[in-house]
């Protein structure tokens, strides 16, 4: 079996910060992608292709 040296984990520890940051990206480049889905979208309507 492996063994598990892990130190307990204390609620309210934890920096957040570094997740925080990569959920504000995440969130920014899934609104631009939604965005850009649409503008396709409408063009391909316009165009009737």
């Amino acid at each position: 079996m492996a063994q598990n040296d892990a130190t307990e984990h204390e609620h309210g520890t934890m920096d957040i910060r570094e997740h925080e940051k990569m959920f504000a990206g995440f969130v920014k480049f899934a609104t631009w992608s939604a965005v850009l889905s649409l503008g396709v979208l409408v063009f391909l309507a316009l165009t009737n292709a």
